[in-house]
């Protein structure tokens, strides 16, 4: 009988289960799987700072056993998101409060503050107030609360920032083009701005915004790529 058949009989010891399946070929080759899907650093999908150590369920298997071997349901996670996680997974009309970073964007309810590093809610303009989920996510995961995790952001950040000050330069004199400028910030994301930069508050903070005023084609051109990758369903069509 499946996990979930035996979950929903409440015959199912998911605890002991989960810790024997945890020796497995299986489960180790899922582990793996996820650590690729982040790549050589092997990223927490939650913060995208600490190097992810272990399957984390996004629907607490304590309370969702039948959940908890299902593909959909796992996540690369790093020691401290899963501490502060734990079992804690608030729900409002039936869906997470708690953002997905496997299906979703999170820089549709996350913002990033550029003087500190942290990672805050983001103000949703349709509905004139701070994004609830996001909130939500920040509390939960303390990702206003984390100064190595906030250092680690800013580095990030100040190394985009610089690459496309340089590109600027380079720009006058009619170089590079906007593949090359995006292969460079690609290879300097370590957490994931891409997005907020060119989609986000990030493209009203210089050198950013000088860019998309100057240099409007290379500006679209990089916008749509950042698109595509901050896309979950391109991630997903990447990696099958």
């Amino acid at each position: 009988m499946a996990a979930s058949e035996r979950g929903a009989l409440g015959t199912l010891d998911i605890q002991r289960e989960w810790k024997a399946a945890r020796q497995t070929k299986a489960v180790g080759a899922v582990l793996r799987t996820l650590q690729q899907m982040m790549g050589v650093h092997e990223r927490c999908m939650y913060c995208v700072d600490s190097h992810g150590s272990d399957i984390e369920h996004f629907r607490p298997k304590a309370r969702y056993p039948g959940r908890a071997f299902e593909w959909s349901n796992m996540l690369l996670c790093c020691t401290e998101c899963g501490r502060f996680k734990g079992s804690q997974f608030p729900m409002a009309n039936r869906r997470p409060m708690l953002i997905d970073p496997t299906a979703e964007d999170p820089w549709q309810h996350l913002d990033f503050d550029p003087d500190t590093g942290n990672l805050t809610a983001r103000f949703d303009l349709h509905v004139g107030d701070w994004s609830v989920r996001g909130a939500k996510t920040v509390e939960i995961l303390r990702l206003n609360r984390r100064e190595a995790m906030s250092a680690g952001y800013l580095k990030t950040y100040r190394r985009l920032t610089r690459i496309v000050q340089t590109s600027l330069a380079l720009l006058a004199d009619g170089a590079p083009e906007a593949p090359e400028l995006l292969a460079a910030l690609r290879d300097a994301d370590d957490h994931g701005l891409l997005p907020w930069c060119f989609d986000g508050a990030g493209q009203t903070f210089a050198p950013f915004s000088e860019l998309c005023h100057q240099y409007p084609q290379v500006w679209a051109d990089c916008l749509a790529a950042v698109r595509r990758i901050g896309d979950p369903q391109h991630d997903q069509e990447t990696t099958t």
